[in-house]
């Protein structure tokens, strides 16, 4: 018998070679492990280090062949580890299906393993889910011989806040140790001692600081490596596992959510190799408690004698109905980045059919006219691979991230960078005002630009067609940017790609949260874009006139302009100026709350609708890539959960519209018959605002506003854009914080990197400033106290702050990156 696998590899039939499994020939790439061709005619070699992310090591020794000689020369004398054996052309690989050598090997191996190893399958928690159980029964012994006493250590170990470590039950397989070298290049655990002694270890002074630590839980092959969260919460037999789509970012991973008894108990990295592989951020491993405590709305409030009591949902339907009514088109719709493509079509579609209105915008954070004039022109109506994907990041020679900070803002496209570096020897150039720890771990080059001088940072760089270009959302607060991004990718044939940090941000563009935009990437104001939705809407005639964005809303309402505001999903320090947003909410003449728990909009609202969790509907998520990933219902208890769809399609009932679109299957089908607009990708200006070179705009400008270096560097020798004691603010926002999304994880949030103040030794010294001090960054509006880093890699005035600070955010201090403040030693926030 032959299998040639061709089809699997990809491989040209005269590239391959012929190999023999259990008398079985098999035709594999050279450089094949035996492993793997024994894996292509489903033969399962038991093992425990090996894994296909991972370099071979040969640490375990279960995976034990026999190599007899078939009289070409190739027989080995000894049983040969498969995870480490590259097949030789007419090699014989006998594994322990047909071959008494390699059975006796593997059951020596696991008789091994099995003398220290405590026999506590019961109180473990991969007891159910254990290779080490599977292999025990499959291929060794019934007993054991070994009537000695176990070796013993104290336990748990706090590898980190999130991660425990019982060192009696590892198996000394090295995954987790290969794994933060090659894959996280987090090396903080390491196989310390010899022989009988060598266990995992780690740096007592030092946690196990990655944002990447639950993986090292997932791929221990024993409950060596267990997690804060989840230790002794359930057996793995008791859980009902549902596949679905993270919401924390645009990364689109896959993932498996497990509940038991209708309660989320973890969540694991799912199998997704075009998207995450097998890999996940702890963020999107671990929080996913922030809706589930007392602060959870479960049943509607509207505001009587100025306070907010418990209604039922038809009296809070009427209580909505009236106050909308009563503004007639004087509407805002502020939607948010979370929800998925479904709900977010909804909101679009309430807010022009049910409520006459353009004023919508999904962006609840910094924005500016020139990102949406930059989404309407580049990014919207786009299709996978038209933009980049994971793979394309993975094979391009070059990756330029600009306003774009990987590790921090879009995990696991950090971890395909880090892959595109390691196997592939990519080069990375970040245009950023220092070297980050993210960055540094891709080895990438730095271009050391202050804050609003990106345009000219950019215009200097060179391309080609096997570059990608990567920019963040941070890029709309620094004008001149994405033009200038977009030029470089025009003029060099380099592949352009817009991330975004949250995972609904794509879908609401392309479901049409944008003052400018319609579904499909269709612009309001083109009237063959306003016929297509309309023929699909039931010939409902359109607003005409884009609206206003989510700023200008909560600045109309603050001035009696906007009459009432319908607020999705966000928080005031979400964006630039949180006492304004605070201020439009409190004036507003009436404003609908449609939330998921208590927040500081809740507390303003005239009426607040409850909608379901995100495990308790379906929907998709689309990520950066334009990629659809489902979100599918893990908890089934009760009926059809309140959706925000469903929300909308009762008030726009009580308003005498009928929606059209009450669950998600519905919603996805109108957006499939709208499809995306032909003439999306037609260059045009929205909103009055052109695209002109970036070469244009730095004309006259300071040219010596950036130097490249590659890491370490002592000396930057850069360039001084301010004037007196003010320096430039620099700032992205970290992974994990203390956002709302993040509550109720105390181990997640244990593990965040603590908040500082970042200068250059030039800047401090300029200051007056010591490292290690504390000091006060200080706008007009607030101030902030934070510890003092000097960083040797940062632009000279400048100081870089985390765009989420735990107690004062960028929202209340009012200012964005590029805006001066104040740096001083000591005082009070």
């Amino acid at each position: 018998m032959s299998v040639d696998t061709k089809a699997e590899t990809g491989v040209e039939k005269s590239d391959l070679i012929s190999v023999f499994i259990d008398g079985t020939e098999v035709k594999v790439p050279k450089g094949t492990l035996a492993i793997r061709a024994a894996e292509m005619i489903g033969v399962a070699i038991p093992r425990f280090c090996d894994h296909p992310l991972l370099d071979p090591v040969g640490a375990c020794r279960q995976c034990l062949v026999e190599v007899p000689d078939a009289g070409n020369g190739r027989g080995m004398p000894k049983p040969q580890a498969s995870c480490t054996l590259e097949v030789a052309p007419g090699m014989r690989i006998d594994t322990q299906r047909t071959s008494e050598v390699a059975t006796k090997a593997q059951k020596g191996m696991i008789e091994l393993l099995l003398i220290n190893h405590p026999l506590d399958c019961p109180i473990c928690d991969k007891g159910g889910e254990c290779p080490l159980q599977n292999q025990a029964m499959a291929n060794g012994p019934s007993e054991s011989r070994y009537l000695g006493v176990k070796r013993t250590y104290p336990k748990p170990v706090s590898v980190s806040a999130q991660v425990l470590l019982d060192r009696e039950r590892c198996v000394l397989c090295a995954r987790c140790t290969r794994f933060s070298e090659q894959i996280s290049g987090d090396p903080f655990i390491t196989l310390v001692e010899r022989g009988a002694l060598q266990q995992v270890g780690f740096y007592e002074d030092e946690p196990y600081d990655s944002y990447f630590s639950g993986n090292v839980i997932q791929i221990c092959p024993v409950g060596a490596l267990t997690s804060s969260d989840y230790r002794f919460q359930s057996r793995p037999f008791d859980l009902v596992s549902t596949t679905t789509t993270c919401e924390h970012c645009a990364a689109g991973c896959e993932l498996r959510t497990d509940q038991r008894h209708f309660q989320v108990k973890r969540r694991l990295a799912g199998n997704a190799p075009e998207v995450n592989e097998e890999w996940n951020c702890d963020r999107g491993r671990f929080a996913f408690r922030s809706g589930r405590g007392e602060d959870c709305l479960s049943r509607p409030l509207i505001r009587e004698n100025g306070v907010l009591r418990v209604a039922s949902w038809p009296e809070a339907i009427d209580a909505a109905v009236a106050g909308l009514k009563r503004a007639g088109n004087s509407v805002g719709v502020v939607a948010g980045g979370r929800l998925t493509l479904e709900n977010a079509y909804g909101y679009s579609k309430f807010a022009r059919l049910a409520l006459g209105t353009n004023n919508i915008d999904f962006r609840s954070r910094p924005h500016s006219e020139e990102e949406a004039a930059f989404l309407a022109h580049a990014v919207a109506g786009r299709r996978v691979g038209e933009d980049g994907t994971y793979r394309g990041l993975e094979e391009a020679k070059q990756v330029i991230c600009v306003a774009f900070e990987p590790e921090e803002e879009s995990p696991i496209v950090f971890l395909r960078l880090r892959k595109a570096v390691r196997k592939h020897g990519a080069s990375v150039v970040t245009v950023a005002p220092w070297l980050s720890n993210g960055a540094r771990k891709l080895d990438a080059a730095l271009i050391a630009t202050q804050p609003g001088r990106e345009p000219e940072a950019v215009a200097q760089l060179e391309a080609d067609a096997n570059s990608v270009i990567l920019v963040g959302e941070r890029a709309a607060t620094l004008p001149g940017t994405l033009p200038a991004v977009l030029d470089l990718a025009s003029r060099t044939g380099a592949t352009l790609a817009w991330i975004p940090r949250r995972a609904g941000e794509r879908g609401a563009l392309e479901a049409g949260c944008l003052p400018g935009l319609l579904p499909g990437g269709r612009p309001v104001a083109e009237s063959a874009a306003r016929v297509d939705v309309s023929t699909v809407w039931g010939g409902a005639t359109l607003p005409q006139r884009p609206g206003l964005d989510a700023d200008s809303m909560f600045t109309a309402a603050a001035n009696g302009e906007l009459e009432a505001l319908v607020i999705a999903g966000v928080e005031p320090t979400d964006f630039t100026d949180a006492k304004g947003v605070r201020a439009g909410i409190e004036r507003a003449g009436f404003v609908l709350s449609i939330e998921q728990r208590l927040s500081e909009v809740t507390e303003r609202a005239d009426v607040v609708l409850p909608v379901a969790l995100i495990e308790e509907q379906s929907g998709t998520f689309v990520n950066w890539e334009h990629r659809h990933g489902r979100v599918n219902r893990v908890i089934k208890q009760g009926g059809s959960p309140m959706t925000d769809l469903r929300a909308l399609a009762a008030l726009a009932d009580a308003l005498g519209v009928d929606l059209g679109v009450r669950l998600a299957k519905q919603a996805r089908a109108e957006l499939d018959e709208l499809g995306v607009w032909d003439g999306a990708r037609v260059p045009r200006p929205v909103g009055g605002v052109s695209f002109e070179s970036a070469d244009r705009r730095a004309e006259g400008a300071p040219r010596r506003l950036f130097e490249r270096h590659k890491h370490p560097v002592a000396d930057l020798g850069l360039a001084h854009g301010t004037t007196g004691d003010g320096v430039v603010l620099a700032s992205w926002r970290q992974l994990i914080d203390g956002s709302a999304s993040n509550d109720h994880a105390p181990a997640l949030r244990a593990t965040a990197k603590p908040a500082v103040a970042r200068i250059s030794p030039r800047t401090a010294e300029r200051l007056g400033l010591v490292d290690g001090e504390d000091v006060s960054v200080s706008s007009q509006r607030h101030a902030a106290v934070l510890p003092l880093v000097v960083e040797p890699t940062m632009v000279d005035d400048t100081v870089w702050v985390p765009g989420n600070l735990w107690s004062v955010g960028l929202g209340e201090l009012a200012v964005l990156p590029g805006d001066q403040v104040n740096v001083s030693a000591g005082g009070a926030a």
